[in-house]
């Protein structure tokens, strides 16, 4: 087993949702650690911040004030020292403008939001435990849309 702690960021206005994210990120057997942010403008000023370790993967809403989660992609994407993270875009919406969208903009995985918690539990295990490195090498829009 790794000492390797995975570093996890989430966007969400929503603070059940976040709350629930949290409860589901202590249940799982993986070390990580967890940084939650309002909305995607908090997002933003954090990972441009100097000397921060950049998180292994950042879960975004696509609904949210002051900056979006389809504004953070295109802002992650467009940065040097941001373009390669790993993203998920953590969405109710099952709309396919919003899906097409994300993935066009380069989003790694496109992830509905659980209605009950032990589903989202479940999904967020398995994106954790995702090999990164084979899912974005292979992607495409029917390994794109993750479904449970």
């Amino acid at each position: 087993m790794s000492d390797k702690i995975l570093n996890i960021a989430l966007a969400d206005d929503d603070e059940d949702d976040r709350m629930l994210f949290n409860e589901a990120i202590d249940e799982i057997a993986i070390r990580t650690k967890l940084s939650l942010f309002n909305h995607g403008q908090e997002l933003m000023d954090y990972l441009t911040l100097p000397n921060i370790v950049l998180p292994n993967l950042i879960f975004l809403d696509l609904n949210m004030p002051i900056k979006n989660g389809q504004q953070c992609l295109l802002e992650i994407r467009s940065n040097p020292r941001l373009k390669d993270l790993c993203v998920a875009i953590y969405s109710t919406s099952s709309s396919e403008k919003d899906i097409e969208e994300t993935f066009l903009n380069g989003a790694n995985i496109y992830v509905n939001k659980p209605n009950n918690f032990s589903k989202l539990r479940e999904v967020v295990e398995k994106v954790l435990q995702l090999n990164w490195q084979y899912h974005t090498s292979n992607l495409n829009k029917e390994t794109f849309l993750f479904r449970i």
